[in-house]
Formats: C-alpha cells, sequence, structure tokens
C-alpha cells in the first residue's frame, strides 16, 4: 500500500502537479491569421499567400467547438495537422469576391481581393485547405497551402494599437462567449467619444431584438476606433472621397447604399487589437446604407434614420449567415442562369416541397407554397422604388428619403396586417433579388422589408451560431 501510494506521488511530480493540485490549464493559443490573396473573375480563381501573422492577442474561441457543422457559406477552409491529417479547426463563410463574381464586371474583367483566414495558431505544420460549394452545393477543394508555425517568415512583429478597446459589454471569457467587435471608421479625434455613444445605441438596438435580447449573456462586446483625419467616409458617385482608417466606402460593386471595406488588411490590423469573431463597422455618415457578408463583417451607417434597422439586418447577413429576402429594390448581382438550393438557411429554391428545409416548423395544413398578397405588394414597391431612384438622382436630401422609407412601412405593415398567414411558416415566393422561384419563410423579416423582428426560421438560425461559439 505504501509502495502504491509513492508511485502515485511520483507520477505527480513527473506530470507537474503537487499533491491535491488540479491540473494546471494550458494556456490559450495565440491567433495566427493567414493573408491572401483572391484573384479571377466570373469563371476562374486563384490564390496567392501575402503573410502568416501571429495577433497580438490570445485565440478567443471555444477550444470545444472548433469544428463547424453548420454547413453554411459558400467558402469553407479547414485546418489539418500536417503528420496526422487530422481536422483542428474549420468556419464556413462568404467573401467580398464570391460576391463579386456574380456582377457583370466579372464577366469582362478579372480584380484581385484580400482576404485573411484566422485560427488557433497550431504547435506544428499543419494544411490550411480552401473549400468552394460546386455546381451541387457540395464543398470542393480548390487551393490548400502548408503553414508551419517555426517558419521564419511568420509575422510575429509588435505594432501599437489604434486606438483604445473599450468594454461595451463584457459577460464572460472570451472563449466561452461570443465576442463582438465594432468597429469606427471616419471618426475624427474629437469624434472617438461621439463613436463610443453610436457603438452604445447600436448594441441596444440588437439586444432588444429576439432572440438577441434573450441570448445576451453569450456575449461579450468590444468596440474600437482608430481617428480619421477627416469626418465621414468615401461615396464616389457624389464625388467624395475619404482616406478613412478601416477603408469604408459607399458605391460598392456600383450600388450607391452599398458600403463595404475593400481594404482587408488596415480592417485586420485594426481589429487584431480585440478578441473577436465577428464585426460591425459603423461609418460616420448621415446617407443610408450598409453591407453584410458571412463571417467577413457588417457594415452600418451610423447617423441614418434607418441605423437601427439597417444594423440588424447587416448583423444578420454576416452572423448567421441570413440570405436577403427582399427582390424588388435593385442590386448589382446577376441572377443565376439555373436555380440551385441556396445554402443560407432562411431561402429555397423548393425545388423538392416535401424536403423544405424549414418544414418541421409549417403547421400542418399551411399549402406550400403559400399564398400571399403579392401582386398588390408588387405594385405598389414599383413605385415606391420609382420614387426612392428619383431623390438620389436629384441629390435632395437625405430627410425626405427617410419620410419615404417610413411611409412605404406604414404601407407594407398594414397590407401584411390583411395575411391570413402574418406570423406563420410556410414557403412564401419572391426572396433573394428574385420574384419567381426563391421562396421565405414568412410573409414578413427583418431580412425581407423594415419590420423589427426575425422570422421563426432566421431566430433558429441565429442561435444555432450563438450555441457554435457560446459555452
Amino acid at each position: 500500500m505504501i509502495w502504491r501510494t509513492l508511485s502515485v506521488w511520483i507520477v505527480l511530480l513527473l506530470l507537474g502537479f503537487s499533491a491535491g493540485a488540479a491540473p494546471s490549464p494550458s494556456p490559450a493559443p495565440r491567433t495566427m491569421r493567414l493573408d491572401y490573396y483572391h484573384t479571377g473573375n466570373a469563371t476562374q480563381e486563384m490564390f496567392s499567400i501575402d503573410r502568416v501573422v501571429v495577433e497580438p492577442l490570445a485565440w478567443p474561441g471555444n477550444p470545444a467547438k472548433s469544428i463547424d457543422d453548420t454547413n453554411l457559406g459558400k467558402y469553407l477552409f479547414e485546418v489539418r495537422d500536417r503528420t496526422t491529417n487530422r481536422m483542428l479547426y474549420s468556419r464556413g463563410f462568404a467573401s467580398i469576391y464570391g460576391e463579386w463574381e456574380t456582377t457583370d464586371e466579372a464577366k469582362s474583367a478579372n480584380r484581385t481581393f484580400h482576404e485573411s483566414l484566422r485560427f488557433p495558431a497550431p504547435q506544428a505544420a499543419v494544411q490550411v485547405i480552401l473549400k468552394k460549394r460546386d455546381s451541387n452545393n457540395a464543398f470542393r477543394e480548390i487551393w490548400s497551402v502548408i503553414v508551419d508555425p517555426k517558419d521564419m517568415f511568420v509575422d510575429t512583429s509588435k505594432s501599437p494599437s489604434p486606438g483604445p478597446l473599450i468594454e461595451i459589454e463584457k459577460n464572460g471569457d472570451p472563449t466561452t462567449k461570443v465576442d463582438f467587435l465594432i468597429l469606427g471608421d471616419g471618426y475624427t479625434a474629437q469624434e472617438l467619444k461621439k463613436f463610443e455613444i453610436d457603438a452604445r445605441r447600436m448594441i441596444d438596438v440588437l439586444f432588444s431584438t429576439s432572440p438577441f435580447k434573450e441570448r445576451r449573456k453569450d456575449f461579450n462586446v468590444w468596440a474600437l476606433c482608430p481617428a480619421a483625419l477627416e469626418s465621414g467616409v468615401s461615396r464616389p458617385s457624389t464625388g467624395i472621397h475619404r482616406a478613412s482608417p478601416i477603408g469604408a466606402t459607399y458605391d460598392a460593386f456600383g450600388s450607391e447604399r452599398y458600403i463595404l471595406s475593400f481594404d482587408n488588411r488596415a480592417l485586420r490590423n485594426a481589429a487584431q487589437f480585440a478578441p473577436y469573431e465577428f464585426v460591425e463597422i459603423l461609418t460616420n455618415t448621415r446617407t443610408y446604407g450598409g453591407g453584410g457578408i458571412f463571417n467577413l463583417y457588417g457594415t452600418v451607417s451610423v447617423d441614418s434614420g434607418q441605423a437601427p434597422y439597417v444594423f440588424v439586418h447587416e448583423f444578420g447577413h454576416h452572423f448567421a449567415g441570413l440570405a436577403d429576402e427582399y427582390y424588388t429594390s435593385p442590386v448589382a448581382y446577376s441572377s443565376p442562369a439555373v436555380k440551385v438550393e441556396p445554402w443560407e438557411p432562411n431561402a429555397t429554391a423548393l425545388l423538392n416541397p416535401s424536403e423544405l428545409k424549414w418544414k418541421d416548423l409549417v403547421a400542418s395544413g399551411t399549402p406550400i407554397p403559400t399564398p400571399w398578397r403579392k401582386d398588390e405588394f408588387e405594385k405598389h414597391s414599383r413605385e415606391y422604388q420609382k420614387r426612392r431612384a428619383q431623390i438620389r438622382a436629384d441629390n435632395r436630401p437625405e430627410e425626405e428619403m427617410e419620410a419615404l422609407f417610413r411611409e412605404n412601412r406604414e404601407f407594407e405593415a398594414k397590407l401584411f396586417a390583411q395575411e391570413e398567414r402574418i406570423g406563420k411558416v410556410g414557403a412564401f415566393e419572391g426572396a433573394m433579388y428574385e420574384a419567381k422561384g426563391y421562396y421565405r419563410p414568412e410573409v414578413d423579416c427583418i431580412m425581407f422589408t423594415r419590420s423589427t423582428t426575425f422570422c421563426a426560421v432566421c431566430r433558429r438560425a441565429i442561435e444555432r451560431i450563438i450555441d457554435l461559439y457560446a459555452k
């Protein structure tokens, strides 16, 4: 008995433990980032490494939830141990390139976009595999590269933070929470207090919206804002150009209301000083606009009267891969020649009605497709879009555009109130910028109009992502 006790003691000492003490937790790995260039056109694409970076902070993700099983995104990347081929990490995502390749420009020109993949820094060489959906919606490998953390070219240099990190709301350790970063763009040094007020205002809106409201304690929220030399961001269609720190700009892909940053390096260099998984960029601007790309970022013009709605709508794209359900507003994308089942959780091509992806939420007896006042909606929307375009063409005051938005929303609310199946799940035709062939889950939703609520399908999709990150 004495010998057995002594043997156990020796083993504990060899393992680095002391009697009665719990094992010391392993330190969290650092965050590694693979920066690369994505080049091509509508029919071909290629990739090249820019650099491999070790970011300043520890990896914020939950080590127990490193594999993505959501099947979301146009792209998917995997990190595999080079020796054993064991998968260490994976995430689905979408990209600016993935949107651009569907535009008319991509049919006749090549472009290059800077992109990044972030993952826990490995201890030994790994293979990073990039996959893309094929015509059958299956992920196929399109690029692979070996990343060795011991390579002398891995950038471990230190740089100063572009601004103080503001703790908007902290509910726990980053590894057990969804870490959400709000970046400011176009705020001068004198406007940094305004940025913090704007960030807190937008967060209050998000957490007053279900299901974020009920899951608030699963989030940490951070804010960071590099000071700009000039107030505002670029709006090329009106001749305004600003060298804003994050590079956000209106008129992405020729759409006057679409705000994106094409300066991925600037964005990553700023964001790396916060623990984050999701990012929304507040542009210090008044003109209506925004954008959102799954697992990349969302944007919103923070002083627009519609900012509360846009912030939540675009975060829906970025956070949960939700599709746009509207179809009467002009967009920059070309319609696909052949409709396939969308990967987005809240839209369907209804190729097989008996296999509707959200059929478990449909009440017995609900017709599929589900009838609604589509003709009446479209007649009003055509007139509304003409008036909206004219306001922009005449460069009229933003107050007139916001008055039109309010008027249109009042019409929609009255129309939908007459619907027999308002608030019920079915398959309502009209979604993903198409009047025919794509269907949404409910008559109304934040992803369809300027509603204040998500439909049941979108709420479930959002909760699934929260569960992927929060413990």
